[in-house]
């Protein structure tokens, strides 16, 4: 049989002393969920919360995701009513690999947005910096040794999130307008140019075009 919500709330109540949380409305709080997903413990419905609030609220509670589950759902109690007592193991690792899962995906999205936060604050120096230095290797006087130190663990960095330069500084190359950026004037697909700051990609995705300029036939 079914436990009621009644149970269920008198359960998270007896947790909430555990924890130390005086009441549904600091676990809400506390856990940094909705009141919505503090609803679904209360009324035996666990399983339909997202991976992640799922896991803030066992932190908040002091239990481990499997007691989460199998003490604010009808998981667990279903299968051992049947006659095969394997049912409700079964069943836990089922959701438990669903939400490592789930929890997975969700660090790779965090991770991705990190580096897109990252790259929107270097956004100026990744393009702008590299064109200093190659200024700088162009005059013997210029120490430009100097900014070695500098550069060196941006492209350790960039080398790791698999971040590439479309082409070096002062490159002279065909014109591709899906790469290139004409700073001024036209030009055609084909045509040769000047690379005179940086663009970068990620794998296939295009994070910023390289600005160029037309070299003039002699």
């Amino acid at each position: 049989m079914n436990q009621s919500s009644s149970d269920y709330n008198a359960i998270l109540r007896l947790q909430l002393q555990v924890a130390g949380i005086p009441s549904f409305r600091g676990l809400s709080r506390v856990a940094d969920v909705s009141r919505w997903q503090v609803e679904q413990l209360r009324t035996g419905k666990a399983h339909r919360i997202r991976a992640d609030a799922l896991y803030s609220l066992s932190q908040a509670l002091q239990m481990s995701l499997t007691d989460v589950l199998t003490t604010f759902s009808d998981i667990s109690v279903e299968a051992n009513a049947t006659l095969e007592p394997g049912l409700a193991t079964t069943q836990l690792k089922q959701e438990y690999e669903r939400l490592q899962i789930e929890i997975q995906q969700q660090r790779q999205v965090l991770y991705q947005e990190f580096q897109q936060d990252c790259l929107r604050s270097l956004e100026s120096w990744l393009i702008q910096f590299p064109t200093l230095i190659y200024a700088a290797q162009q005059n013997p006087q210029f120490p430009s040794k100097n900014f070695v130190p500098f550069i060196r663990p941006l492209e350790q960095l960039l080398q790791m999130w698999g971040i590439e330069a479309i082409a070096p500084i002062g490159t002279e190359i065909s014109y591709d307008p899906q790469l290139h950026q004409l700073m001024e004037g036209t030009a055609q697909s084909g045509d040769l140019v000047k690379v005179r700051y940086m663009g970068y990609r990620q794998g296939e995705k295009l994070l910023y075009r390289a600005q160029v300029s037309r070299v003039n036939p002699n």
